[in-house]
């Protein structure tokens, strides 16, 4: 577990020096006309501030309750390579949504811990997962399913301020080192691979017909 403290602590602190210091958090968030121009290290600095402490906090929570599932079954280094590849694929698919407008900014370890999500989800099908405002629990893999279709949804609406793109695509770059890592998933629950590709086949073709 001590790595998993030692990434909230880490998003802790660099958070609240965003929040105390705007000049800091404006050099190293995220800002599509920045990194096209070379800041290359606002891909992975964003992931490390937020917008507010409820930002903070929600994602922080999300990462304790999921992350020992995914570090109980792969180790430490696997761990951190599951949540650096999901925070890369999260701004990467951020970064070409919004390629032609130089402006829009983020934050957020958000894409990063959504990919911890849906490993967790691939290695533990029939968990839990409780939402705030649901008294009951919803099987992990009816949640995944679900979460990306509504992810997709915002981004092809595009009627909020949440950054559906780096979850989508965090939620991507989680399952796809998973199931590098453990290809055996595909045999032991293939109905659970493929309601997960549905929202992701479902972005390609609505990539290619321009409606996002």
């Amino acid at each position: 577990m001590t790595v998993i403290y030692l990434l909230i602590g880490l998003n802790i602190l660099i958070s609240i020096k965003g929040f105390e210091d705007h000049l800091f958090f404006h050099r190293f968030l995220f800002h599509v006309g920045a990194i096209r121009s070379g800041d290359q290290i606002r891909m992975f600095s964003s992931a490390f501030l937020h917008a507010d402490y409820a930002h903070l906090a929600f994602n922080m929570i999300a990462l304790y309750s999921f992350a020992p599932v995914v570090l109980g079954e792969f180790g430490v280094f696997t761990f951190l390579l599951i949540y650096g590849a999901s925070l890369l694929f999260g701004n990467m698919l951020s970064l070409w949504m919004h390629k032609d407008n130089s402006s829009y900014t983020a934050v957020g370890a958000s894409g990063a811990v959504t990919g911890i999500i849906y490993s967790a989800i691939l290695l533990n099908p029939h968990g839990k997962v409780y939402l705030f405002f649901i008294p009951i629990g919803i099987p992990s893999f009816l949640f995944g399913i679900l979460y990306l279709l509504y992810t997709l949804y915002g981004m092809r609406t595009r009627n909020d301020s949440v950054g559906h793109d780096a979850h989508f695509g965090g939620a991507l770059g989680g399952m796809l080192f998973t199931l590098l890592k453990f290809p055996q998933l595909i045999q032991i629950n293939p109905l659970l691979i493929i309601g997960l590709l549905i929202p992701i086949v479902l972005l390609v073709v609505f990539m290619r017909q321009g409606k996002l």
